[in-house]
C-alpha cells in the first residue's frame, strides 16, 4: 500500500496525522482574498488536477495550492512564462528542467507534482524522526528550491522563509473547502 499525501483519514486536509500542519492562524487576507480569485480560474483544470493527484496518490488541493502561489493558475504568465522568462508553466518548473507537455497540460501538471512527491520523499529519507507535519513543510520547501534551481543545504528547507509553506498551506485549506 502507497502512503498518502493529504490523502484519506490518515493524511488528510482534514485527518488527524495533518490537522497540526493546517492549523496555524489564519493568515493575511491576501492569501484568502488570492486564493478566492483563483479558485474560478483553478476550475479550468480541476479534471487534471484531480487525475494527477489520484495517480501520484496527492491531495489535488495542495497542487491547486501551489498553481495558485506559483503563477495565480496563470494569471501572472505570458504564454507559459514568468515575467523574467526563467520559469515555465503553471507549477513553475525552473528553466533547465525540460518540461513536458504546454505550460498548462495535464503532462505537465504530472510533470511538476511528481517532483513534488519526490521532494517530499527526499525529506522523508533524510529526515524519517521529523512529524509528518515538518517533513511536509520541508518536502514543500525544497519543491519550491527545486524548482527554482536552487540547492537544498538546510537542514530544514523552510529555515529561512515560512511564508511560502505557510501561504501553500492556507491556499490547500481553502481549495479543499471548495471541492479540490
Amino acid at each position: 500500500q502507497r502512503s498518502c499525501y493529504f490523502k484519506g483519514k490518515a493524511r488528510g486536509l482534514d485527518g488527524t496525522v495533518c490537522k497540526s500542519a493546517f492549523s496555524y492562524a489564519a493568515g493575511p487576507a491576501m492569501v484568502r482574498k488570492t486564493a478566492e480569485a483563483d479558485v474560478v480560474r483553478l476550475r479550468k483544470y480541476e479534471i487534471p488536477i484531480k487525475r494527477v493527484a489520484r495517480n501520484l496518490c496527492l491531495d489535488p488541493a495542495l497542487i491547486a495550492a501551489i498553481m495558485s502561489q506559483e503563477s495565480r493558475a496563470g494569471l501572472l504568465l505570458d504564454n507559459g512564462w514568468d515575467q523574467e522568462r526563467h520559469k515555465y508553466g503553471l507549477m513553475q518548473l525552473g528553466g533547465q528542467q525540460h518540461p513536458f507537455g504546454g505550460w498548462d497540460s495535464e503532462e505537465h501538471i504530472n510533470q511538476c507534482s511528481t517532483i513534488l512527491v519526490l521532494a517530499i520523499n527526499e525529506v522523508r529519507a533524510r529526515h524519517p524522526t521529523w512529524t509528518w507535519d515538518r517533513q511536509l513543510r520541508g518536502g514543500i520547501c525544497t519543491y519550491r528550491a527545486k524548482m527554482g534551481n536552487l540547492p537544498v543545504y538546510e537542514e530544514d528547507p523552510c529555515d529561512r522563509d515560512n511564508y511560502y509553506v505557510n501561504s501553500v498551506i492556507r491556499r490547500a485549506q481553502y481549495f479543499k473547502r471548495h471541492g479540490f
